[in-house]
């Protein structure tokens, strides 16, 4: 597959999530940077506003196994990952996988688990794996996490460590759907019987990983990779941020580009490319300085005015 192939395909995904999903081609283009990118997307936003419509549309548009996880203040790791049932019969224990064993995962308001059942995630982000009673699981390939969490009713909630912060690749939000949009959501409900609407399949999942590999072949010139890495320093350089972006994430902004390329159809990475992603890959890796944080100061604002600090590379 090469890249117009795979911009094309991502043209159609966006178009059957589209049809199920109200909202702009920006978000829709966010979520599948961590599909293509091989990343995992944290979605904040109300209650309401289509976060689980939108993962399990992303399965099923992809052919996708889906799985939905809904974390509680009593979640336990075990009820995550799975654990080991004895069996009567033979006297032996049997291992049972938990709901973290599908190739799209839902964790829904994952802000409301304590922090160990948030760490049971930890290894399943970044190895694609789960360990459970020394014993070292490989989850299903492709493995992709849509994490939510509610920007309000903070009472009851535990903050994400900054370590599985780091983990998603991108941070971004639905919003609520524009007057024109509001009325196109009743005007599809009263046009069927069923509560949800379907997304017709695209493809195999099979076919996931070969678009996944696409990115590789997205070539980008060493003067953007100096441009990267800059936008990355800048960040630990302004006075609102305590700490800024760690060079995992200098090196996701760079996957995260060549995977926007690749949705777009472009065979090399520009400056517009890294530009468009870097808020939604960047801010949510900042920690701003108590001051900052008072002053309500935006982390989307910070990225900007590193953007605009950074001078940009002129590319042939």
């Amino acid at each position: 597959m090469d890249v117009s192939q795979a911009s094309a395909e991502c043209e159609t995904v966006i178009e059957r999530v589209g049809e199920a999903v109200i909202s702009d081609r920006r978000f829709f283009e966010d979520v599948l940077l961590g599909v293509v990118g091989r990343g995992h997307v944290l979605l904040e936003d109300v209650p309401g506003t289509g976060k689980t419509l939108t993962a399990r549309s992303i399965a099923d548009a992809l052919g996708l196994s889906f799985s939905r996880i809904q974390f509680t203040p009593d979640l336990l790791p075990s009820d995550v990952t799975g654990t080991h049932i004895y069996d009567e019969g033979d006297g032996s224990f049997e291992f049972t996988e938990g709901p973290i064993f599908a190739n799209i995962v839902l964790a829904d308001e994952i802000n409301r688990a304590p922090p160990k059942t948030q760490a049971a995630l930890l290894e399943a982000m970044e190895e694609g794996q789960v360990t459970v009673a020394g014993e070292t699981r490989t989850l299903p390939r492709p493995f992709f996490v849509i994490a939510t969490q509610n920007p309000v009713e903070q009472e009851g909630t535990f903050p994400l460590p900054e370590a599985q912060v780091d983990r998603f690749l991108v941070k971004t939000s639905l919003g609520y759907p524009g007057a024109d949009g509001e009325v196109e959501l009743l005007e599809r409900r009263a046009d069927r019987e069923a509560r949800s609407p379907s997304v017709e399949r695209v493809f195999e999942r099979e076919h996931v990983e070969t678009l996944r590999r696409v990115p590789e072949s997205v070539r980008v010139d060493p003067d953007l990779l100096e441009y990267i890495a800059s936008l990355a320093r800048e960040t630990r350089r302004d006075g609102r941020v305590e700490i800024g972006v760690s060079p995992r994430g200098t090196q996701r902004l760079f996957e995260a580009a060549r995977a926007y390329a690749t949705i777009v159809g472009s065979e090399f990475v520009t400056p517009d490319h890294i530009k468009r992603v870097a808020t939604p890959v960047l801010a949510h890796r900042l920690v701003l300085t108590p001051d900052a944080t008072v002053s309500d100061v935006e982390k989307a604002q910070i990225i900007e005015s590193v953007l605009e600090s950074v001078p940009v590379p002129t590319v042939d």
